[in-house]
């Protein structure tokens, strides 16, 4: 095992170099040379493959990080990401290689949850809308609905998902959520009910989604999800942009059938402004802003740097997404 001054690492989230520098101060004092990510976005494969080799450690963004950026990492340690998705990671390639991957459990589920409240309220009372009208000199008086005894559908109850129910308790919803693996326990104390997907849908004035991307649910939010669902009701996607059949959802949104979408991800990012989603006013677009707050980012930006050294000192990190069967000396 090398001493800590010997390895190189490379922090890719923008936001660690921007506005991260006191945080980053003890990966910097640990290591011998810290790289950051000085483009303004994530890397691509072409940015990570002439540079990956000289690194023993990652603090990674969102960069799709490929079998074939890996296959070039022969000194890499560790891929410590920065926030929960770890699905722009050839995981089972980083697993053959003798690299861990990390990830930040929970640092960022209020913030995601906090946003997700904000969208459902801005969809129900067209803020959007409202907001451009009146910019432009006009006043418009458009009617809106409230939260207030509505039903909400959460589709994935994981922390996030939990987050958002104890928000709605205020406005008097019924929540409704599924999840392969339902923490009835929790459920019960915060008055949340479990739904098959089905019926969810049906009933559901709002449906948010908050199911990690894998194979499974890749584009699960098709034509047949978005006829299930209650005529006029609103869609919110804080999570992974690759769950939605975007056409499916124009379509759906155009013939009314779904009364209006708050995307904060998507299946293309960053986002062509040609996008058709953009053309329907019943669509709110934000920039996967649902991790970037305050408390958030010092949360991740902590955990990434602690998950990060502990590898590179030989110890176990807390929360091994991939466990290699031989790690790296």
């Amino acid at each position: 095992m090398k001493p800590l001054k010997d390895y190189r690492v490379l922090v890719t989230p923008t936001s660690f170099s921007k506005y991260k520098k006191e945080l980053a101060l003890e990966l910097e004092n640990s290591v011998g040379e810290v790289i950051y990510n000085d483009k303004g976005r994530p890397l691509d494969e072409v940015d990570l493959l002439p540079i990956i080799s000289g690194f023993d450690g990652m603090i990674a963004g969102l960069e799709w990080i490929t079998g074939k950026v890996i296959s070039e990492a022969k000194r890499l340690k560790v891929i410590s990401r920065y926030g929960t998705g770890v699905d722009r990671v050839d995981l089972q390639a980083a697993k053959r290689s003798g690299i861990y991957v990390t990830n930040t459990p929970g640092a960022n589920s209020i913030s995601v949850a906090e946003l997700t409240i904000g969208l459902a309220i801005s969809l129900a009372r067209k803020v959007c809308e409202v907001n451009y009208e009146t910019k432009l000199g006009q006043w418009p008086r458009i009617k809106g609905i409230t939260l207030h005894d509505k039903v909400f559908g959460i589709i994935g109850f994981g922390s996030v998902g939990k987050e958002i129910a104890v928000r709605l308790k205020p406005f008097n919803c019924k929540v409704l959520a599924y999840d392969i693996d339902f923490n009835s326990k929790i459920a019960k104390e915060i008055n949340v009910y479990f739904s098959e997907i089905n019926d969810l849908l049906a009933e559901s004035d709002f449906v948010s989604l908050h199911v990690p991307y894998v194979k499974s649910t890749h584009g699960m939010v098709d034509n047949n999800f978005l006829k299930k669902m209650k005529r006029g009701a609103f869609l919110i996607n804080t999570a992974r942009g690759e769950l939605i059949d975007e056409k499916a959802l124009y379509d759906n949104i155009k013939s009314g059938q779904i009364g209006g979408a708050a995307l904060d991800v998507f299946c293309e990012e960053p986002c062509s402004k040609h996008n058709p989603l953009f053309s329907l006013p019943g669509v709110i677009a934000t920039a996967h802003i649902g991790a970037a707050t305050d408390n958030a980012s010092n949360e991740m930006t902590r955990i990434s740097i602690d998950e990060c050294l502990a590898v590179l000192k030989g110890e176990e990190p807390k929360h091994a997404v991939v466990i290699p069967d031989q790690a790296r000396d």
